[in-house]
């Protein structure tokens, strides 16, 4: 049975969108603004507030500036982070992500970011319905998805259809789960993050810092709040999140200078956080895609979230415009969109996995990372590798690698490196 929707439109809608956040609103604005009859749902309302580390890097603000969107963000008074700090201890390496296109990174709140999204979604002419369930995906007798059934915001049950409906509904996906999205590269939670906002914290930059074990991350929003988060193997969820204060004042501890800072400063809000399972699910079938977390997930530690809803609402919209126009079949069309993401994301899903593990890192990797301090293009390469700009896979080849101990042996003059440890 092919799984290609028939190029006249049979439903309501070209296409239905489940979620309205990082994913959902993008993929609708888009395929709205290309002239398609679009349906937009979120049980949220909005403005509302979401678990997030906040960050765009780089390539997500370079979506947002193509989308005509950037500058709304930055006319809200998010501040700009021109630099990562990434503290092993023993040094730090100091750098920035950017490109000539976007040189700087930002971490707005989240009741802010997704307020903007919606709103262009549906300035771009999609329909928007904020406060909706949906309590069961629709399926013909070819077990094709054919719309959703839901209740409104004021309880009243309702059915629509479209061609295609969209699951943008993050890693819990209904959609997923109702129409039994595959899922591979199935992996545990490898750490538990908690996080909180503090003012009177100045931070300009993102500040990380490495301790066998233990992670910590702090970065400035809106409002004058910095965003400090903990994290710490998963095995000791359990224990930790029964006493989560003691727990993050205790890793913050690890490094006395910075914790001198935030027991200075007031914590405004109560404490978030949790574990992600690391997999990916395939993100089409008949009548049905997905796209952000719904389609994939990986641990937060990298801050990829966000950056990586914005390019595959853009590939996806793309991908369905060539069917909804006739130039592509369906399955032509979102196969390449789901190979496009895997290829593209899983180097950087393999590297975050790692980092999640927080073990100290193996001999081989300390050696590098002495090898990349007091080398700025390094340190620049290494940092726009944990940002996305730089593909891991480009970033450790072994040809890059000789290059960075090359460069070391000759400042050295001894071919001894320093190492993080």
């Amino acid at each position: 049975m092919s799984s290609t929707p028939p190029i006249d439109n049979l439903g309501t809608y070209d296409a239905i969108v489940v979620g309205a956040r990082c994913a959902g609103s993008p993929t609708a604005m888009l395929l709205a603004r290309k002239g398609y009859k679009v349906l937009l749902v979120d049980r949220a309302t909005f403005p509302s507030d979401t678990i997030s580390t906040l960050i765009i890097h780089p390539g997500g603000v370079s979506s947002l500036r193509r989308w005509g969107l950037l500058d709304r963000l930055v006319a809200t008074g998010c501040p700009p982070i021109d630099k990562y700090v990434f503290d092993f201890g023993p040094f730090a390496l100091e750098g920035t992500s950017g490109t000539p296109e976007s040189p700087v990174t930002y971490a707005p709140r989240r009741t802010i970011l997704d307020k903007i999204l919606v709103d262009a979604a549906a300035e771009a002419g999609a329909e928007v319905r904020e406060g909706f369930s949906v309590d069961e995906v629709l399926f013909d007798e070819d077990g094709r998805v054919t719309g959703i059934r839901g209740r409104e915001k004021d309880g009243r049950q309702v059915s629509e259809t479209a061609r295609v409906v969209v699951g943008a509904d993050g890693r819990h996906s209904r959609i997923a789960k109702s129409v039994e999205a595959r899922q591979y590269r199935d992996g545990p939670e490898l750490n538990a993050a908690y996080y909180t906002f503090f003012s009177g914290l100045p931070v300009k930059d993102i500040e990380i810092y490495a301790r066998d074990w233990r992670g910590i991350g702090a970065w400035p929003t809106h409002d004058g709040l910095t965003l400090v988060l903990t994290g710490w193997p998963y095995s000791e969820f359990e224990t930790n999140r029964r006493d989560v204060e003691s727990s993050f004042y205790s890793t913050v501890d690890l490094v006395p200078e910075f914790a001198g800072r935030v027991r200075a400063a007031t914590r405004e809000e109560r404490f978030v956080g949790a574990g992600i399972r690391n997999f990916f699910r395939k993100p089409f079938g008949p009548g049905w895609a997905l796209v952000g977390d719904a389609g994939y997930n990986k641990d937060s530690i990298t801050a990829q979230g966000i950056q990586d809803a914005f390019r595959d609402a853009e590939v996806l919209a793309g991908a369905l415009d060539e069917v909804f126009a006739g130039a592509s079949t369906y399955d032509d069309a979102l196969g390449r969109y789901h190979a496009a993401r895997d290829a593209h994301v899983l180097p950087m899903f393999e590297f975050t996995c790692q980092l999640a593990t927080l073990e100290p890192p193996p001999p081989e990797m300390q050696q590098l990372l002495g090898a990349i301090h007091g080398n700025q293009e390094a340190t620049d390469q290494f940092i726009r590798t944990f940002a996305g700009v730089t593909s891991p896979a480009e970033m450790f080849s072994p040809d890059n690698v000789g290059k960075i101990f090359a460069s070391a042996e000759q400042r050295a003059g001894s071919g001894v490196l320093a190492s993080p440890r």
